[in-house]
C-alpha cells in the first residue's frame, strides 16, 4: 500500500517560514517515466506545491532545494508568485510549472556557469549560455539558443517566415556562410519551430531541363516566360517571392535553362515557350526591326563596334560568318548634312563601315542616343548573334578611384657677409667735391640709404654703419652686413578622382595666368596704338590618367602629371617679357595592383651657390681685404615625389561607400572650421553639409539645405 504525507504551511509571514511552507514531500514511489529521466537534476521524490502570493526570491530558493541546484535572482526581479498543485508533482513538472508562472510575469530562468538565473525576459537572450545544435531536446519555458543547420532551403528565405513565430523579446538570425539559423527563444517554442524547419528544409522538386530555341532570342524570351509562369515581375535567374520556377539564359546556344517545382509546371513552361518560339510573319528579306535598350553601354559607340564586326564578315568572299545568314550590316543611307544623322545621332553612329555592306543584302544597325538604344534590322539568325554579343558588351563597367599624392620638401640655407664704403673728399666751403665708394649688389650702401630711406636701403640681418664728420661735412662712411637665413618648405597636394575603366580623367587645380606672346605698335595720324597678344595657360597641378583594369585586379595606367608655379626668379633681360613658371612633369605608363601604393617618380636636387664681390687689389689683401669685399653662400635642397594608389570599384555599393566616406570627411572639416561665437560679430555659423541620414539611399532624394535669402542675414544694430 502506498502512503502519502502532505505538509501545509503554518499561518505566519512567508519570508520567515519558507522552509516549512515550500515542500510537502510524498512517500509515493516515483512513476517509471520519471525514473528513466537521464537528467540527474530531475531525480527525486514528488512534491506538492502550495505557494500563494509568495515572494519570487523565496520560491526560487525552494526550487533550488527541489532540483539540488543554486538559483540566483536578478535584483530587477520583484513581485509575488502563486504555485499550487493538488497532486504530487515530479521535480521536472514542478520546475516546468515554476517557469510557466515566471513567464506570465515577464521573467524566465537561464542557465549560466552552473547557476540558474532568474532574469527579466528581455535580457534572457543576452545571458543564456545554453546553446544546442540540431534537434531540440528540452521542454518548458526556459530560454535557449538553438542552431539549425539547413541542407536544402536557403536560411535567408526562412527568416521572414519564422520571425512572426518568435517571441517578441527573442531573436532569429541567418548565417549565409554555412546556411544556418540561430534562434533564441523558449524551449517549447523552439521545438515547434524545429518541426516547421524540418518540414520546409526538403529538396526542391522537379528536374532541370534545357529548352533550345529556333526562332526567338533567349534573352528576350526568358523574362516574358518567367513573368507568365510565376505571375511576378522577376528577372531571369531571380524569381519573384513565392515563385516555384527559375529560368536562366544560355546565350551561347540560344537556349533556356528551366527548373520547375513540379512536372505540371515544367509542362506549362514548355507550352508557353513553344507558342512564343515561332518564326516571324512576313516576306521582308531584311528581316524584322528590333529595338534593344542598353543598360550600361553607349549606343553610338556600340553600334560602330557591331557594324565593324559584322560588316567585315559581310565583305568577305567566303560566305561564312554573319554574312552567310543574310549579308553584311550597314547603316542608314540618308545621313544628314554635316556628319550628323536626323534626330541628333552622332556621326560615329551613322558612318558606314564597309562599302560592300549594302542594305539590300544584309541588315542595319542604328543608334538612338536619346534613349540609348539600338535599332536593328536583320534576319533572325543574325539578330540572335547580335544579341549574344550585345549581352556580353552591355555590362556594368568597373570604376577606378585614383588617389595621388604630390610631396615636395625643400630647404635652403644662405649666409651673407660684407662691407660697403662711401666717402666724400673736399674742404669745408668747397662747391665741388669727389664722392667714392663700393656698391656690391644689394648689400646696401649709404648712397642708396640716402636716396630711398633707411628702411628700404638696408638689407635684412645685422647692419652696422659708421659715418665720420670732418670739417662740418661727412667725409667717410662704412656699413657692415651680417646675415644668415634658413628656409624650409613642405608642400603636400592630394588630387584624387574617379573614372570608368579605360576612360581618361583629368583634374586641374590652379590658376589661369596670361602670358604675352607678341606686341606691336601701329601709328595712324601721329597717334601710336600699342597692341599685345596674350595667351592664357593653366598654372598649378594637372593630373591626367587613363586606367585599364587587367587580370587579378591589376590596373594599367597611362599617367601625365604636371606641377607648375610662378617663379620668383626672373632671368636677366626678361623682366618685361611676362611671368616665368617653374614646371615639374612626369609622363609614364605603369601597372599597379588594386589598392597598392606606387611611387611614380621624383626629383632630388642639391644646389650650391657662392657669390663674391670685392674691390680689386684691396680685396686681396690678407685679413684687411675682408673690409673690401662681400661674400654670399647659398645651399638649397629640393625633394619631389609623386605617389599613386588606384582602387577598383566593381559595384554601386563600393562607389556609394566611398562617396559617403568623403562626404562625412568634408562635413567634419566644415564643422571644425566653424567660427568662434562672438557677441561683437553676430554671424556665428558657416554653411555645412546636411547629415548623412538625410543623404540619398536607394531612390530617396538628396536633402540639400535651402539657400538663405540675402535679406535674412543678421545685421548689427
Amino acid at each position: 500500500m502506498n502512503k502519502r504525507s502532505t505538509f501545509k504551511p503554518p499561518r505566519r509571514p512567508l519570508a520567515a517560514a519558507l522552509a516549512a511552507v515550500m515542500l510537502c514531500t510524498s512517500l509515493l514511489p516515483a512513476p517509471m517515466a520519471y525514473a528513466q529521466q537521464k537528467d540527474t537534476r530531475f531525480k527525486g521524490e514528488p512534491v506538492t506545491l502550495n505557494f500563494v502570493n509568495a515572494e519570487i526570491e523565496g520560491v526560487s530558493r525552494a526550487m533550488g532545494a527541489i532540483l539540488k541546484q543554486q538559483f540566483v535572482v536578478d535584483p530587477r526581479v520583484k513581485g509575488t508568485i502563486t504555485l499550487f498543485s493538488e497532486e504530487p508533482l515530479s521535480p521536472r513538472e514542478a520546475y516546468l510549472n515554476f517557469l510557466a508562472a515566471l513567464r506570465g510575469l515577464g521573467f524566465t530562468v537561464v542557465e549560466s556557469g552552473g547557476l540558474y538565473k532568474v532574469v527579466p525576459e528581455a535580457d534572457a537572450k543576452l545571458q543564456s549560455s545554453t546553446v544546442s545544435v540540431g534537434a531540440v531536446t528540452r521542454q518548458g519555458d526556459q530560454v535557449l539558443t538553438q542552431i539549425f543547420k539547413l541542407s536544402h532551403e536557403n536560411a535567408n528565405n526562412l527568416v521572414p517566415v519564422l520571425r512572426p513565430l518568435i517571441s517578441p523579446n527573442n531573436t532569429i538570425n541567418a548565417n549565409p556562410g554555412n546556411n544556418t539559423l540561430v534562434i533564441t527563444d523558449y524551449a517549447d517554442n523552439l521545438a515547434r519551430i524545429g518541426k516547421i524547419i524540418a518540414a520546409m528544409d526538403t529538396p526542391s522538386g522537379g528536374d532541370v531541363e534545357i529548352i533550345p530555341l529556333k526562332y526567338a532570342v533567349a534573352t528576350d524570351l526568358a523574362t516574358m516566360v518567367q513573368r507568365l509562369s510565376d505571375g511576378g515581375s522577376s528577372v531571369p535567374g531571380a524569381p519573384a517571392i513565392g515563385a516555384t520556377s527559375s529560368i536562366l539564359v544560355d546565350s551561347r546556344s540560344n537556349a533556356l535553362i528551366v527548373r520547375a517545382s513540379t512536372p505540371a509546371r515544367m509542362a506549362s513552361i514548355k507550352a508557353i515557350v513553344e507558342k512564343l518560339d515561332r518564326p516571324t510573319q512576313g516576306d521582308n528579306p531584311m528581316g524584322n526591326i528590333y529595338v534593344v535598350y542598353l543598360k550600361n553601354a553607349d549606343a553610338a559607340k556600340l553600334a560602330t563596334v557591331l557594324r565593324a564586326a559584322y560588316g567585315a564578315g559581310g565583305s568577305s568572299s567566303g560566305g561564312g560568318g554573319a554574312a552567310s545568314s543574310g549579308g553584311g550590316l550597314s547603316q542608314q543611307a540618308n545621313a544628314a548634312p554635316g556628319g550628323a544623322s536626323p534626330g541628333g545621332i552622332s556621326a560615329a553612329a551613322a558612318a558606314p563601315v564597309s562599302a560592300s555592306a549594302s542594305p539590300s543584302t544584309g541588315g542595319m544597325i542604328q543608334a538612338d542616343p536619346s534613349t540609348n538604344s539600338l535599332i536593328i534590322t536583320a534576319p533572325e539568325p543574325v539578330y540572335r548573334q547580335l544579341r549574344a554579343v550585345i549581352e556580353q558588351l552591355d555590362s556594368r563597367r568597373a570604376q577606378v578611384y585614383i588617389e595621388s599624392m604630390i610631396v615636395e620638401v625643400s630647404g635652403s640655407n644662405a649666409a651673407d657677409f660684407g662691407f660697403q664704403w662711401q666717402g666724400l673728399i673736399g674742404k669745408s666751403g668747397d662747391k665741388t667735391g669727389v664722392v667714392g665708394g663700393t656698391n656690391f649688389g644689394d648689400t646696401g650702401n649709404l648712397v642708396k640709404i640716402d636716396a630711398t630711406g633707411i628702411s628700404a636701403g638696408l638689407n635684412p640681418g645685422l647692419n652696422i654703419g659708421v659715418i665720420r664728420q670732418f670739417a662740418g661735412a661727412y667725409g667717410l662712411a662704412a656699413i657692415a652686413n651680417f646675415l644668415e637665413k634658413q628656409g624650409n618648405t613642405n608642400i603636400v597636394s592630394t588630387p584624387n578622382m574617379i573614372t570608368l575603366d579605360n576612360e581618361e580623367a583629368k583634374i586641374i587645380v590652379g590658376s589661369n595666368v596670361p602670358f604675352i606672346t607678341g606686341s606691336t605698335t601701329t601709328s595712324s595720324g601721329g597717334i601710336s596704338s600699342p597692341f599685345q597678344t596674350v595667351e592664357r595657360k593653366d598654372v598649378g597641378i594637372t593630373l591626367r590618367i587613363k586606367p585599364q583594369i587587367g587580370e587579378n585586379g591589376a590596373v594599367r595606367m597611362t599617367i601625365f602629371q604636371e606641377s607648375s608655379s610662378l617663379s620668383k626668379i626672373v632671368a636677366p633681360g626678361t623682366a618685361n617679357a611676362g611671368p616665368t613658371t617653374d614646371k615639374r612633369s612626369i609622363e609614364a605608363t605603369v601597372v599597379v595592383d588594386d589598392g597598392q601604393i606606387l611611387v611614380l617618380g621624383g626629383l632630388i636636387e642639391d644646389t650650391y651657390t657662392e657669390t663674391k664681390n670685392k674691390v680689386p687689389l684691396l680685396g686681396d689683401i690678407p685679413l684687411l681685404g675682408a673690409l673690401f669685399r662681400s661674400q654670399t653662400r647659398e645651399k638649397k635642397r629640393t625633394n619631389l615625389m609623386v605617389f599613386l594608389r588606384p582602387t577598383v570599384m566593381r559595384s554601386g555599393e563600393a562607389a556609394n561607400k566611398l562617396s559617403m566616406d568623403r562626404y562625412d570627411l568634408m562635413r567634419s572639416m566644415q564643422k571644425d572650421a566653424q567660427p568662434e561665437r562672438s557677441f561683437v560679430t553676430p554671424i556665428n555659423e558657416s554653411p555645412t553639409l546636411p547629415p548623412l541620414n538625410s543623404v540619398t539611399q536607394g531612390d530617396k532624394p538628396l536633402s540639400v539645405p535651402p539657400p538663405v535669402p540675402a535679406g535674412s542675414a543678421p545685421t548689427r544694430n
